[in-house]
């Protein structure tokens, strides 16, 4: 097989970005002359390129705006045309030149590219964590990988750091995968926290990729297969979590994304963002709402961007399982009243320590600090005045951010079009606003694990466990009333599920494309095209390897 020089992959995909990544000396350093620093300096740029990749415009663009869970449209004909990116992703009309996919594509390689120098250079460390962080460094680059193989359909290998690359699709990408995650699983440390990679972080990747194996396998197929073999694995493996015993499904849901979930049992893998953490960020929870929604009385620059709001179509699916009662009154995962003004006209004056801006999804009239002239306004007693927004920010001080259902690229995309989410809490010890979130970024929670184990056995025809397994995730929110237990379950309802309990965390396109909803018709889309599984490569990058003919082929249909 051809093979071609990893670093020149790279540096094609950079020049379409605006990255400006710090570049890390990650060789032995006279700062970090003691084994113990020098492996600490060596595991961190390995973990370190998650931030980016899960932030607003990269990971979540690609995850979410292309589904019918998102949408972001050109707002007023002012705010977020960006040169019809978002509007592309949602369509499935992007190109091998949208910026953040290459971004994208550029992140996950560096984050493999870190791996394998962590691989080659741990050997020969004497610190007693080295052999942990060896197999960590192994299990991130597998993970690296599978994001690779599920976005691009492709992943890139090599044991040396002076080796070249070879490309692996199909199959061999799953059994590369697979291997790599097996080779790390038994060298982890069972007791480090949702930040780093654990045997059961391992087991629920592994869980993960056979799931969708049959998706990577045949990328383009009619119907899926999803191998027996594959769905044992699957049990076997969420099994394994489940009777670990170290994991529980939280009673409160929104705490599961509030500052202090880094401790909760919940949290299986996630993104550490634990506080003054370089790279920690509130893009996942400014994203959505209003620029005149303002989460922090401290910081009254940090606001939202009007960005994606979600569907109609997705909104009625919450409608249309709950009817005649609203979703809000039946399901806790739909929405956290915060603020008493809501259903209280007389609660205009709050401390500062006691604002929480209100959580979940977002609709109608809506409340909070008012700003005028460069600060918030303040009650007599000292406390900060909450009442009804208007789009001051937007020079439309008459216009009520009032969030309506209808959202879509034309009538209905002016600033308040749209119900909001606001499911991760804003981090309250920020010195902008915007950084320095407190708010882990989940990867993976113990309610995944009960919904792929139950996905198994629903695919292997045993529909009874299946639904056991919803209810018991359903039954476990019980800091208010839980939702009503199901009394039936197939694949569509699993599939609304799955959409109930991980809106907005970057797993819809994915399930989409598992659950054969992908080719389907939503607002502003109805392209079929199957070929759009896959996301094209970046144009760069096919630049970067065209002295190797053959050897880099461009994904179908772009």
């Amino acid at each position: 097989m051809k093979k071609i020089s990893f670093i020149a992959l790279l540096i094609g995909a950079m020049g379409c970005t605006d990255l400006n990544e710090q570049i890390l000396d990650e060789t032995l350093t006279p700062s970090l002359s003691g084994d113990k620093q020098a492996a600490d300096g060596i595991i961190a740029p390995v973990y370190g390129r998650m931030y980016d990749i899960f932030n607003h415009t990269n990971y979540f663009a690609i995850q979410e705006i292309s589904t019918d869970e998102a949408i972001l449209p050109y707002r007023g004909g002012t705010d977020w045309g960006d040169n019809g990116i978002y509007i592309a992703m949602h369509q499935h009309s992007y190109t091998s030149t949208d910026p953040n996919l290459g971004s994208t594509w550029t992140l996950i390689n560096q984050g493999i590219s870190r791996s394998v120098t962590a691989m080659a250079q741990l050997p020969t460390n004497g610190d007693s964590n080295a052999k942990t962080y060896l197999a960590e460094a192994r299990g991130m680059r597998a993970f690296y990988s599978l994001l690779s193989l599920d976005l691009f359909g492709l992943v890139f290998t090599k044991e040396e750091e002076a080796a070249t690359s070879v490309i692996l699709r199909g199959n061999a990408a799953v059994e590369y995968i697979k291997a790599d995650l097996l080779a790390a699983e038994a060298g982890l440390d069972a007791n480090a926290g949702p930040g780093r990679l654990t045997p059961a972080a391992v087991w629920g990747l592994l869980a993960r990729l056979h799931l969708n194996a049959a998706v990577y396998r045949d990328r383009y197929a009619t119907n899926f297969s999803f191998a027996s073999e594959d769905m044992d694995k699957v049990i076997m493996y969420t099994e394994k979590i489940i009777a670990s015993g170290k994991y529980q499904l939280s009673a409160d849901y929104f705490a599961i994304f509030g500052n202090a979930n880094h401790d909760n049992k919940e949290l299986i893998f996630a993104i550490d963002q634990r506080y003054d953490l370089a790279g920690s960020h509130n893009r996942l929870a400014y994203f959505s709402i209003s620029g005149d929604q303002y989460p922090l009385p401290n910081y009254p620059n940090a606001n939202g961007t009007d960005g994606p709001a979600i569907t109609s179509d997705f909104y009625r699916t919450w409608v249309n399982a709950y009817t005649p009662t609203d979703p809000a009154a039946i399901d806790p995962r739909f929405y956290k009243q915060n603020l008493a003004i809501y259903t209280d006209p007389t609660a205009t004056c709050v401390a500062a320590d006691k604002f929480n801006i209100n959580r979940g999804i977002l609709r109608g009239q809506q409340y909070g600090l008012i700003k005028k002239n460069g600060a918030f306004v303040k009650c007599g007693d000292g406390t900060y005045q909450v009442g009804k927004l208007y789009d001051a920010s937007r020079n439309k001080p008459n216009e009520e951010v009032n969030f309506t259902e209808q959202v879509d690229f034309g009538t209905y995309s002016n600033h308040p079009n749209g119900y909001r989410v606001e499911k991760y809490e804003f981090g309250r010890n920020s010195d902008s606003g915007r950084n320095k979130g407190d708010a882990d970024i989940i990867i993976l929670r113990l309610a995944d694990v009960y919904l792929m184990h139950a996905e198994a056995k629903l695919r292997k025809g045993d529909a009874a466990t299946a639904l056991a397994d919803v209810n018991t995730v359903r039954a476990a929110r019980t800091v208010s009333a839980p939702a009503p237990a199901l009394s039936s379950m197939n694949l569509d309802i699993l599939f609304r599920e799955r959409g109930f309990e991980f809106y907005w965390e970057m797993q819809r396109r994915t399930d989409m494309i598992r659950f054969g909803k992908y080719e389907g018709t939503w607002t502003e889309k109805n392209n079929s095209d199957v070929k759009k599984r896959i996301f094209p490569i970046p144009q760069t990058a096919i630049d970067a390897a065209s002295n190797m003919p053959g050897y880099l082929v461009q994904n179908e249909s772009y």
